[in-house]
């Protein structure tokens, strides 16, 4: 098994005359909770895509566990989209059987015990369910994998500090010791709390790369105020 969990040799997507990633170099370890930092289009969302193989480079490679993303790298990537993708017709019993299907590492008792622990309703319709209620389901489903690398675009975004909470303990708790989570965030002072790494990427290009307690030590301030020096925020 490689000592990398995911690496970017000149990584460059452009989409016509816009390059949403310039000639990026990364390499992640094993064992991390990671955060992909940067405003608004910056690129994180791009990167995280091409990590999971929906979008083609342009230029350079990103190598999952050294392989090209494709159909054996799927089997150890757990993937949260910045936007619900679920049947909003299926009852949550029926997606937990479907990821059952699909995944070979997926844990339904894992899911069950989660959905329990919050009061609901496995027998519930998706799209009956508040926003933040349909987001706890999603990543519940995404983290009851026993993944390698999880990959998490904005997973905090757009719901309550109650529910930002909930999400983080859930990534804390669910997630093994020897796998990785990337989450793509502009919401730094929320979770710097659970980051072991922060890769700051603006306009397409990363800026920084470093352990939060480095950081810390080195600046004498908090990621959420490098940042906003960084970004000029």
């Amino acid at each position: 098994m490689s000592e990398l969990v995911l690496e970017c040799k000149g990584l460059t997507k452009k989409f016509g005359r816009k390059t949403a990633l310039d000639n990026i170099d990364l390499k992640l370890g094993r064992g991390k909770i990671i955060g992909l930092l940067g405003p608004n289009g910056s690129g994180k969302t791009t990167l995280i895509k091409t990590a999971n193989g929906l979008l083609a480079p342009t230029g350079g490679k990103v190598l999952i566990n050294d392989k090209i993303p494709g159909r054996e790298t799927k089997k150890i990537v757990s993937y949260l989209p910045d936007q619900t993708y679920l049947p909003q017709w299926m009852k949550i019993d029926g997606l937990i059987e479907m990821f059952s299907d699909f995944y070979a590492d997926f844990q339904p008792q894992t899911a069950y015990e989660m959905i329990k622990s919050l009061n609901i309703n496995p027998s519930e319709v998706l799209k009956t369910l508040s926003k933040g209620t349909k987001e706890k389901v999603q990543l519940i489903l995404v983290m009851s994998r026993r993944a390698q690398l999880y990959l998490l675009d904005e997973p905090i975004g757009g719901v309550d500090p109650a529910t930002r909470d909930y999400i983080l303990d859930s990534i804390i708790k669910n997630y093994s010791e020897n796998a990785t989570v990337l989450i793509s965030t502009h919401l730094i002072n929320d979770i710097e709390k659970i980051l072991d790494e922060v890769v700051f990427i603006k306009n397409g290009s990363i800026m920084l790369h470093n352990s939060v307690d480095d950081l810390r030590e080195s600046e004498g301030k908090s990621v959420d105020a490098i940042f906003r020096e960084v970004f000029k925020c």
